[in-house]
């Protein structure tokens, strides 16, 4: 990333830091200055109903980006290019990493099923109707020369919803439900979009036949559920070694150091055996919060808390600060030679598919989900339902990504206006339904202030499926003189399977899980540290 030759430089560098780029010193310190007003910015709107962090960077980095083409008297400068390569591999991960490391686990795995109904089931619909409706209406508009695996490729990238965003706009402690289930969709989705794409370019088109469909079904579940257990076995690895080798005991600095480095590890290895990174490093984040954050020294567990929320904010802030500017490179405005109509047209078509591929899941999978919900505080109401389709139409910086990768090595026009028309529909997506979102939910869900119908209190707690168990014994009805007969298991589960589920997991975790790998209750005595014994019997 740096900034070519066009832009001129009005100032020398001493001799003694040639070694610096100048363009680069200059691009760094650019972005450095915008990220610091962006926070600035960010403290000052706070309160505000219609604008967030990300919306004003986005802004910002636009209006960056036109004082950098005025500077530059209109040519194209190198630090508007959008770079895949800065996305995937250092501002992506320490976002998807903390999103797993603070999300409410017990919500989350409450809302495990609708998560993965719109993560997998719900991107699969997405991507046949996009991908079905750019064939049949692009030749209409006049694009002409794209191909069957362009159409496919762009119900991937368009597929894509914005994660990332979703952390702005939506609030864990307002709106529990949502939040875990719209966010949760977003990190599943993200992997299956890129699934999807990466399949796609390695599809056969001459060939396509039902088996054809079985392989990538295959091969997306051999990649989901490997790519979960790396980051399982990732986290219990760094959970284990910090507890049997008491890195607190001499510094704290090594116990921080260490959990970022597995965390940044997961990502990587899973990148290299051609996994999901996205998902292990998002379940590493859920497993070293669970076991490695309370095996750490008091100052280490502030710290990494701490830490791995603000590289989190900053990647987050940077990347859209990115977009924002990468949007005026004036290269692929010229390269894609299509009239102000066509551009419209074209960015007009791509919203209203993702507007009609996300209403053709999201409204027939929740009721479908209600349909086997036993009572009528576990139902998706239909306010719900709308905020679920309205804030997973945001789209960001996988989207631009992918289509780059798709479309920037063609010179052709027409692959420039598929780049150019996936920037219009992130950033108009981004700015006006990001803005609206926060009121939207306040006026249509908080304005009556009522408990959420899905929140996890409405779910019996342990203490009440122990008593349901009837652990110690069986009672004596006072009124008949009768035992009470203990319910089964199986009774239990059918009732309430979520909830029984975690009255299992706890106990095996407690009883097998714990004493290995750590956790509150089973923090080792570490000589020297803060919190002493007191961390022990916690």
């Amino acid at each position: 990333m740096g900034i070519s030759d066009s832009i001129p430089v009005h100032f020398s560098l001493s001799s003694s830091s040639s070694i610096l780029d100048v363009s680069t010193v200059v691009a760094i310190t650019v972005f450095v200055a915008l990220l610091c007003a962006c926070i600035v910015i960010g403290h000052l709107i706070e309160e505000h109903r219609w604008a967030n962090e990300s919306i004003t960077a986005l802004l910002l980095g636009l209006v960056a980006g036109l004082v950098v083409l005025l500077i530059s008297k209109g040519h194209s400068s190198q630090i508007l290019t959008f770079s895949e390569e800065l996305f995937f591999i250092y501002l992506l991960p320490p976002i998807i990493f903390n999103a797993g490391f603070q999300v409410k686990k017990k919500q989350f795995f409450k809302n495990i099923s609708i998560i993965l109904m719109f993560g997998i089931i719900g991107t699969i619909i997405s991507f046949c109707l996009i991908s079905l409706g750019v064939g049949l209406l692009f030749k209409r508009i006049g694009v002409t020369t794209l191909d069957i695996k362009d159409y496919l490729a762009i119900g991937a990238i368009l597929s894509a919803t914005d994660s990332v965003c979703t952390l702005q706009v939506l609030n864990q402690d307002d709106t529990p439900f949502l939040y875990s289930a719209i966010f949760g969709e977003g990190v599943v989705n993200d992997a299956t979009s890129i699934v999807l794409f990466n399949s796609v370019q390695s599809l056969n088109i001459s060939n396509i036949d039902a088996l054809t469909a079985l392989k990538l079904l295959g091969t997306f579940l051999y990649l989901f559920f490997s790519s979960t257990a790396l980051g399982i076995a990732v986290g219990l690895l760094s959970a284990f070694g910090i507890k049997t080798l008491y890195f607190g005991r001499h510094s704290t600095d090594r116990e921080v150091a260490i959990m970022m480095l597995l965390a940044y590890l997961s990502y990587m290895v899973a990148e290299v055996l051609n996994l999901s990174g996205i998902l292990t490093v998002f379940f590493c984040g859920i497993v070293m919060s669970h076991y490695t954050w309370h095996n750490v020294t008091e100052s280490s567990r502030v710290t990494t808390k701490h830490g791995f929320a603000t590289i989190s904010f900053i990647c987050e802030t940077f990347i859209f600060l990115y977009v924002g500017m990468d949007a005026l490179d004036v290269d692929k405005w010229t390269a894609s030679e299509a009239s102000p109509l066509t551009s419209v047209a074209v960015s007009s078509t791509l919203f209203g598919l993702v507007l009609v591929g996300r209403a053709a899941f999201v409204y027939p999978l929740v009721n479908i989900y209600n349909c086997f919900a036993k009572k009528d505080s576990d139902k998706i109401i239909f306010k719900q339902q709308f905020i679920m389709w309205w804030a997973g139409l945001m789209r960001g910086a996988v989207t631009i990504a992918l289509s780059y990768n798709q479309f920037s090595d063609d010179s052709s026009s027409e692959s420039a206006l598929m780049i150019t028309s996936t920037i219009i529909v992130v950033l108009f997506s981004t700015v006006v339904f990001g803005s609206v979102t926060k009121p939207l939910i306040e006026a249509v869900l908080l304005r009556n202030a009522k408990p959420t119908v899905s929140d996890a209190t409405d779910s019996p707690s342990l203490e009440d499926l122990r008593l349901l168990f009837l652990e110690n014994g069986d009672p004596v009805d006072e009124s008949s003189n009768q035992p009470v007969r203990k319910r089964s298991s199986l009774r239990l589960l059918m009732a309430n399977p979520t909830s029984t589920a975690h009255y299992f997991w706890r106990k095996f975790d407690d009883r097998f899980m714990r004493p290995v790998f750590g956790g509150r209750g089973f923090v080792p005595f570490v000589p020297g540290s803060p919190t002493g014994a007191a961390d022990e019997t916690s």
